[in-house]
Protein backbone atom coordinates (compact mmCIF):
# COMPACT_ATOMS: atom_id res chain seq x y z
CA UNK A 1 0.00 0.00 0.00
CA UNK A 2 1.26 3.46 -0.98
CA UNK A 3 2.25 5.80 1.80
CA UNK A 4 0.63 9.58 1.54
CA UNK A 5 3.74 12.30 1.19
CA UNK A 6 4.01 14.01 4.86
CA UNK A 7 6.83 15.78 6.36
CA UNK A 8 8.37 15.90 9.45
CA UNK A 9 10.43 17.83 11.46
CA UNK A 10 11.26 18.57 15.70
CA UNK A 11 13.53 20.36 18.00
CA UNK A 12 17.24 20.65 16.73
CA UNK A 13 18.24 18.07 19.51
CA UNK A 14 16.63 16.44 22.42
CA UNK A 15 18.27 15.10 25.74
CA UNK A 16 15.51 12.81 27.75
CA UNK A 17 16.35 11.52 31.29
CA UNK A 18 17.09 12.08 34.90
CA UNK A 19 20.14 13.97 35.32
CA UNK A 20 20.26 16.06 31.79
CA UNK A 21 19.07 19.55 33.53
CA UNK A 22 23.28 19.00 34.31
CA UNK A 23 23.48 19.49 30.61
CA UNK A 24 21.69 23.12 30.18
CA UNK A 25 24.55 25.13 31.41
CA UNK A 26 26.95 23.71 29.67
CA UNK A 27 25.10 23.78 26.14
CA UNK A 28 23.89 27.11 26.70
CA UNK A 29 27.48 28.65 27.50
CA UNK A 30 28.29 26.67 24.52
CA UNK A 31 26.23 28.88 21.94
CA UNK A 32 25.92 32.20 24.03
CA UNK A 33 27.16 34.49 26.58
CA UNK A 34 24.63 37.06 26.55
CA UNK A 35 21.30 34.86 28.01
CA UNK A 36 17.94 35.48 28.81
CA UNK A 37 16.53 32.98 31.43
CA UNK A 38 12.33 33.04 31.10
CA UNK A 39 11.64 31.32 34.23
CA UNK A 40 8.50 30.22 37.26
CA UNK A 41 9.01 31.79 40.39
CA UNK A 42 8.42 28.23 42.31
CA UNK A 43 11.48 26.14 40.56
CA UNK A 44 14.31 25.67 42.64
CA UNK A 45 15.81 24.10 39.95
CA UNK A 46 15.88 27.06 37.92
CA UNK A 47 17.80 29.30 40.60
CA UNK A 48 20.73 26.42 40.10
CA UNK A 49 20.56 26.77 36.77
CA UNK A 50 20.62 30.68 37.19
CA UNK A 51 23.80 30.09 39.09
CA UNK A 52 25.86 28.34 37.06
CA UNK A 53 24.85 30.31 33.52
CA UNK A 54 26.43 33.17 35.56
CA UNK A 55 29.53 31.64 36.31
CA UNK A 56 30.26 31.68 32.51
CA UNK A 57 28.14 34.52 31.48
CA UNK A 58 25.69 37.44 31.91
CA UNK A 59 22.22 36.73 32.83
CA UNK A 60 19.21 38.69 32.74
CA UNK A 61 15.66 36.59 34.20
CA UNK A 62 12.44 37.23 33.55
CA UNK A 63 9.53 35.43 35.74
CA UNK A 64 6.74 34.39 34.16
CA UNK A 65 3.48 33.94 35.65
CA UNK A 66 -0.01 32.57 34.82
CA UNK A 67 -0.82 32.33 30.64
CA UNK A 68 1.66 34.07 28.60
CA UNK A 69 -0.67 37.16 27.32
CA UNK A 70 -0.26 39.93 24.98
CA UNK A 71 0.53 42.33 27.64
CA UNK A 72 2.86 40.61 29.49
CA UNK A 73 4.80 39.62 26.08
CA UNK A 74 5.44 43.23 25.00
CA UNK A 75 6.36 43.97 28.72
CA UNK A 76 9.08 41.29 28.49
CA UNK A 77 10.48 42.78 25.02
CA UNK A 78 10.76 46.37 26.56
CA UNK A 79 12.49 44.88 29.62
CA UNK A 80 15.20 42.46 27.35
CA UNK A 81 15.93 44.38 24.51
CA UNK A 82 18.51 46.52 26.73
CA UNK A 83 20.63 43.23 27.93
CA UNK A 84 20.25 42.43 23.70
CA UNK A 85 20.40 38.64 24.74
CA UNK A 86 21.88 36.21 22.29
CA UNK A 87 20.02 33.16 23.83
CA UNK A 88 16.77 32.50 25.33
CA UNK A 89 16.94 29.52 28.00
CA UNK A 90 12.91 28.99 29.23
CA UNK A 91 12.81 26.36 32.24
CA UNK A 92 8.98 25.87 33.71
CA UNK A 93 5.32 24.89 32.51
CA UNK A 94 4.33 25.13 29.08
CA UNK A 95 3.20 28.52 29.78
CA UNK A 96 6.66 29.58 30.85
CA UNK A 97 8.28 28.05 27.54
CA UNK A 98 5.37 29.56 25.33
CA UNK A 99 6.47 33.20 26.97
CA UNK A 100 10.08 32.16 26.02
CA UNK A 101 9.30 31.35 22.28
CA UNK A 102 7.29 34.55 22.12
CA UNK A 103 10.15 36.27 23.58
CA UNK A 104 12.67 34.48 20.79
CA UNK A 105 10.33 35.55 17.78
CA UNK A 106 9.65 39.06 18.95
CA UNK A 107 13.07 40.67 20.29
CA UNK A 108 14.47 39.89 17.12
CA UNK A 109 11.15 41.31 15.08
CA UNK A 110 10.89 44.10 12.97
CA UNK A 111 7.20 44.59 13.31
CA UNK A 112 4.66 44.70 15.69
CA UNK A 113 3.13 41.33 16.72
CA UNK A 114 -0.46 41.27 15.16
CA UNK A 115 1.68 40.68 11.67
CA UNK A 116 2.27 37.58 12.96
CA UNK A 117 -0.39 35.83 15.37
CA UNK A 118 -2.89 33.59 13.56
CA UNK A 119 -6.56 34.83 14.03
CA UNK A 120 -6.59 38.28 15.37
CA UNK A 121 -3.65 38.65 13.38
CA UNK A 122 -2.24 38.54 9.50
CA UNK A 123 -0.36 35.45 10.76
CA UNK A 124 2.56 35.84 8.92
CA UNK A 125 5.94 34.06 9.01
CA UNK A 126 8.62 35.71 11.18
CA UNK A 127 10.95 38.06 8.88
CA UNK A 128 13.94 37.86 11.04
CA UNK A 129 14.94 34.59 12.41
CA UNK A 130 13.61 34.34 16.36
CA UNK A 131 16.22 33.98 18.81
CA UNK A 132 18.11 30.39 19.46
CA UNK A 133 15.89 28.69 22.38
CA UNK A 134 16.46 25.68 25.22
CA UNK A 135 13.50 24.96 26.82
CA UNK A 136 13.25 22.87 30.13
CA UNK A 137 10.35 21.55 30.93
CA UNK A 138 9.21 21.13 34.72
CA UNK A 139 5.32 19.74 34.18
CA UNK A 140 4.40 16.77 32.10
CA UNK A 141 2.07 17.58 29.35
CA UNK A 142 2.32 20.62 26.99
CA UNK A 143 5.01 19.17 24.96
CA UNK A 144 5.97 22.96 24.08
CA UNK A 145 9.62 22.35 24.05
CA UNK A 146 9.44 20.53 20.86
CA UNK A 147 6.97 22.63 18.93
CA UNK A 148 6.87 25.27 16.47
CA UNK A 149 4.56 27.65 17.87
CA UNK A 150 3.80 29.42 21.11
CA UNK A 151 0.18 30.63 22.50
CA UNK A 152 -1.03 33.66 23.76
CA UNK A 153 -3.68 34.91 25.60
CA UNK A 154 -5.05 38.07 23.86
CA UNK A 155 -7.30 40.07 26.24
CA UNK A 156 -8.89 42.18 24.30
CA UNK A 157 -10.08 39.53 22.05
CA UNK A 158 -10.91 37.28 24.56
CA UNK A 159 -9.03 34.65 22.65
CA UNK A 160 -5.94 31.96 22.89
CA UNK A 161 -4.03 32.35 19.48
CA UNK A 162 -0.46 31.26 18.15
CA UNK A 163 2.41 32.74 17.08
CA UNK A 164 3.95 30.01 14.99
CA UNK A 165 6.93 29.81 12.76
CA UNK A 166 9.40 26.62 11.60
CA UNK A 167 12.13 28.53 13.37
CA UNK A 168 10.63 28.43 16.47
CA UNK A 169 11.00 24.47 17.15
CA UNK A 170 13.84 25.19 20.10
CA UNK A 171 17.44 24.41 19.22
CA UNK A 172 18.11 22.06 22.57
CA UNK A 173 15.10 20.43 24.57
CA UNK A 174 16.60 19.12 28.31
CA UNK A 175 13.43 16.85 29.49
CA UNK A 176 14.50 15.96 33.08
CA UNK A 177 11.33 13.68 34.77
CA UNK A 178 12.75 14.26 37.97
CA UNK A 179 11.37 18.41 37.83
CA UNK A 180 8.02 17.51 37.76
CA UNK A 181 7.79 15.19 40.56
CA UNK A 182 7.22 17.61 42.98
CA UNK A 183 4.27 19.97 41.32
CA UNK A 184 0.77 19.54 43.07
CA UNK A 185 -1.61 16.96 42.31
CA UNK A 186 -4.12 19.54 40.69
CA UNK A 187 -1.19 20.35 38.25
CA UNK A 188 -0.20 16.56 37.73
CA UNK A 189 -3.95 15.84 36.97
CA UNK A 190 -4.72 18.58 34.52
CA UNK A 191 -0.89 18.32 32.57
CA UNK A 192 -1.33 14.85 32.49
CA UNK A 193 -5.06 15.30 30.92
CA UNK A 194 -3.02 17.68 28.08
CA UNK A 195 -0.70 14.92 27.51
CA UNK A 196 -2.74 12.13 26.88
CA UNK A 197 -5.08 14.06 24.68
CA UNK A 198 -1.94 15.15 22.57
CA UNK A 199 -1.31 11.71 21.67
CA UNK A 200 -4.97 10.86 21.41
CA UNK A 201 -5.74 14.09 18.43
CA UNK A 202 -2.55 13.13 16.63
CA UNK A 203 -3.48 9.27 16.40
CA UNK A 204 -6.77 9.77 15.33
CA UNK A 205 -5.85 13.02 13.30
CA UNK A 206 -6.29 13.21 9.30
CA UNK A 207 -2.97 14.30 8.89
CA UNK A 208 -1.21 10.91 10.72
CA UNK A 209 1.53 9.86 9.31
CA UNK A 210 3.51 6.52 10.00
CA UNK A 211 6.69 8.74 12.05
CA UNK A 212 3.80 10.25 14.41
CA UNK A 213 2.10 6.88 14.24
CA UNK A 214 4.81 4.91 15.65
CA UNK A 215 5.15 7.43 18.46
CA UNK A 216 1.37 7.84 19.55
CA UNK A 217 0.74 3.95 19.66
CA UNK A 218 3.18 3.66 22.47
CA UNK A 219 2.90 6.86 23.88
CA UNK A 220 -1.21 6.37 24.31
CA UNK A 221 -0.79 3.30 26.42
CA UNK A 222 1.90 4.64 27.90
CA UNK A 223 0.30 7.79 29.14
CA UNK A 224 -2.94 6.36 30.78
CA UNK A 225 -1.06 4.32 32.49
CA UNK A 226 1.74 7.07 34.04
CA UNK A 227 -1.97 9.27 34.71
CA UNK A 228 -3.44 6.56 36.89
CA UNK A 229 0.10 5.41 39.04
CA UNK A 230 0.56 9.48 39.14
CA UNK A 231 -2.69 10.16 41.19
CA UNK A 232 -3.35 7.02 42.51
CA UNK A 233 0.12 5.53 44.04
CA UNK A 234 2.84 8.03 42.22
CA UNK A 235 6.26 6.26 41.91
CA UNK A 236 9.33 7.37 39.65
CA UNK A 237 8.33 5.47 37.00
CA UNK A 238 5.47 6.84 36.49
CA UNK A 239 6.77 10.45 36.01
CA UNK A 240 9.37 9.27 33.27
CA UNK A 241 6.69 7.69 31.50
CA UNK A 242 4.60 11.12 31.99
CA UNK A 243 7.17 13.40 30.41
CA UNK A 244 7.66 10.71 27.80
CA UNK A 245 4.66 10.89 26.36
CA UNK A 246 4.43 14.60 26.65
CA UNK A 247 7.47 14.96 24.67
CA UNK A 248 5.96 12.25 22.15
CA UNK A 249 2.49 14.64 22.22
CA UNK A 250 4.26 17.37 21.47
CA UNK A 251 6.36 16.13 18.25
CA UNK A 252 2.95 14.25 16.96
CA UNK A 253 1.35 17.33 17.27
CA UNK A 254 3.54 19.83 15.58
CA UNK A 255 3.43 17.03 12.64
CA UNK A 256 -0.05 15.47 12.58
CA UNK A 257 -2.14 17.74 14.17
CA UNK A 258 -4.93 18.25 17.19
CA UNK A 259 -8.50 17.87 16.36
CA UNK A 260 -11.74 19.33 18.00
CA UNK A 261 -10.96 18.95 21.73
CA UNK A 262 -8.04 21.88 20.84
CA UNK A 263 -10.21 23.98 18.72
CA UNK A 264 -12.61 24.26 21.62
CA UNK A 265 -9.76 24.61 24.42
CA UNK A 266 -8.14 27.47 22.79
CA UNK A 267 -11.31 29.17 22.77
CA UNK A 268 -12.28 28.38 26.32
CA UNK A 269 -8.99 29.14 27.75
CA UNK A 270 -9.25 32.85 26.60
CA UNK A 271 -13.10 33.21 27.30
CA UNK A 272 -12.60 31.57 31.36
CA UNK A 273 -8.91 31.68 32.05
CA UNK A 274 -9.85 28.14 33.06
CA UNK A 275 -6.31 25.76 33.17
CA UNK A 276 -5.56 24.69 29.02
CA UNK A 277 -5.02 20.66 30.45
CA UNK A 278 -8.15 21.21 32.94
CA UNK A 279 -10.44 22.17 29.44
CA UNK A 280 -8.69 19.32 27.64
CA UNK A 281 -9.47 16.78 30.20
CA UNK A 282 -13.13 17.57 30.40
CA UNK A 283 -13.56 17.91 26.97
CA UNK A 284 -11.44 14.87 25.61
CA UNK A 285 -14.54 11.95 26.18
CA UNK A 286 -17.42 13.51 24.91
CA UNK A 287 -15.58 14.38 21.81
CA UNK A 288 -14.48 10.51 21.46
CA UNK A 289 -17.36 9.75 21.63
CA UNK A 290 -18.55 12.27 19.11
CA UNK A 291 -15.89 11.72 16.68
CA UNK A 292 -16.68 8.14 17.01
CA UNK A 293 -20.73 8.31 16.12
CA UNK A 294 -19.75 10.71 13.47
CA UNK A 295 -16.89 8.44 12.06
CA UNK A 296 -19.30 4.81 10.94
CA UNK A 297 -18.99 1.29 11.29
CA UNK A 298 -15.42 0.51 9.04
CA UNK A 299 -13.75 3.42 8.40
CA UNK A 300 -10.26 4.57 8.81
CA UNK A 301 -11.27 7.05 11.66
CA UNK A 302 -13.53 4.92 12.91
CA UNK A 303 -11.11 2.18 13.69
CA UNK A 304 -8.03 4.22 14.78
CA UNK A 305 -11.06 5.86 17.61
CA UNK A 306 -11.98 2.20 18.91
CA UNK A 307 -8.09 1.29 19.21
CA UNK A 308 -8.20 4.51 21.30
CA UNK A 309 -11.20 3.31 22.84
CA UNK A 310 -10.00 0.06 23.61
CA UNK A 311 -6.79 1.53 25.28
CA UNK A 312 -8.36 3.38 27.76
CA UNK A 313 -10.58 0.51 28.11
CA UNK A 314 -7.49 -1.92 29.44
CA UNK A 315 -6.56 0.66 31.61
CA UNK A 316 -10.01 2.12 33.16
CA UNK A 317 -12.64 -0.16 32.38
CA UNK A 318 -14.22 2.32 30.09
CA UNK A 319 -14.59 5.72 28.57
CA UNK A 320 -17.06 6.45 31.26
CA UNK A 321 -15.11 4.98 34.06
CA UNK A 322 -12.44 7.31 32.87
CA UNK A 323 -14.31 10.09 32.97
CA UNK A 324 -15.21 9.31 36.60
CA UNK A 325 -11.79 8.80 37.67
CA UNK A 326 -11.48 12.29 36.45
CA UNK A 327 -14.00 13.57 38.48
CA UNK A 328 -12.83 11.93 41.62
CA UNK A 329 -9.78 13.15 41.45
CA UNK A 330 -10.55 16.59 41.08
CA UNK A 331 -11.66 17.54 37.40
CA UNK A 332 -14.14 20.02 37.15
CA UNK A 333 -16.90 20.45 34.30
CA UNK A 334 -16.74 23.15 31.60
CA UNK A 335 -19.47 25.12 33.42
CA UNK A 336 -17.33 24.33 36.91
CA UNK A 337 -14.09 26.15 35.27
CA UNK A 338 -16.53 29.09 34.04
CA UNK A 339 -18.40 28.62 30.38
CA UNK A 340 -21.61 29.38 30.32
CA UNK A 341 -24.32 27.91 28.45
CA UNK A 342 -24.86 31.46 26.94
CA UNK A 343 -21.31 30.86 25.66
CA UNK A 344 -22.08 27.59 23.61
CA UNK A 345 -23.20 28.38 20.37
CA UNK A 346 -20.16 31.63 20.19
CA UNK A 347 -17.68 28.54 21.41
CA UNK A 348 -18.71 26.32 18.46
CA UNK A 349 -18.66 28.42 16.08
CA UNK A 350 -14.90 29.47 16.60
CA UNK A 351 -13.83 26.62 17.64
CA UNK A 352 -14.69 25.21 13.99
CA UNK A 353 -13.13 28.09 12.70
CA UNK A 354 -9.53 27.00 14.65
CA UNK A 355 -6.52 26.05 12.30
CA UNK A 356 -6.66 22.17 14.30
CA UNK A 357 -9.98 22.08 12.83
CA UNK A 358 -9.40 20.57 9.59
CA UNK A 359 -7.25 17.32 11.43
CA UNK A 360 -10.47 16.40 13.12
CA UNK A 361 -10.64 12.54 12.08
CA UNK A 362 -14.59 13.77 10.86
CA UNK A 363 -16.53 16.70 9.72
CA UNK A 364 -18.91 17.68 13.46
CA UNK A 365 -21.77 19.39 12.55
CA UNK A 366 -22.76 22.37 14.94
CA UNK A 367 -25.54 20.60 16.76
CA UNK A 368 -22.63 17.97 17.67
CA UNK A 369 -20.40 20.66 18.64
CA UNK A 370 -22.83 22.57 21.02
CA UNK A 371 -23.88 18.73 22.23
CA UNK A 372 -20.43 18.38 23.59
CA UNK A 373 -20.15 21.40 25.51
CA UNK A 374 -23.16 21.04 27.17
CA UNK A 375 -22.31 17.50 27.93
CA UNK A 376 -18.68 18.51 29.34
Amino acid sequence: MSVAAFGFATAGAIRFGRGTLAEAAPSALARARRILVVRSASVAAADDLVRALGAGGDVLEIVARGEPDLPGILAGCETARPFAPEMIVAIGGGAVIDHGKALAALLPAPHGPLRYLEVVGEGRPLDTAPLPVIAIPTTAGTGSEVTRNAVIQIPDAARKVSLRDPRLYPALAIVDPSLAASCPRHVALASGLDAVTQVVEPFVSRRANPFTDALCRDAIPRGLSALRRIMDAPDDGAWDDMALTSLAGGIALANAGLGAVHDFAGVIGGLTGAAHGAICGALLPHVLRANRRAAGPDTPGGERLDWVLDRIGEEFESLDAFQEWSAAHGLQGLADQGLGAADHARVAQEAKASSSYSANPVDLDDASLRAILAEA
